[in-house]
C-alpha cells in the first residue's frame, strides 16, 4: 500500500466505504486506520 498521512488514510476510507468499492481494499484501509488508532468519524 502506498504510504498516506493520516488524514489521506482517513479520506480513502471514506470514500471508499462511501463508493462501495472492493470490501478486501476497504478492509486494508481499516486495519491501518485502526493500526494507527484513528477515528473515522
Amino acid at each position: 500500500m502506498k504510504i498516506m498521512s493520516n488524514e489521506m488514510l482517513v479520506a480513502a476510507y471514506r470514500d471508499a466505504k462511501k463508493q462501495g468499492q472492493d470490501r478486501d481494499w476497504i478492509r486494508m484501509l481499516k486495519d491501518e486506520v485502526q493500526k494507527r488508532g484513528l477515528k473515522t468519524t
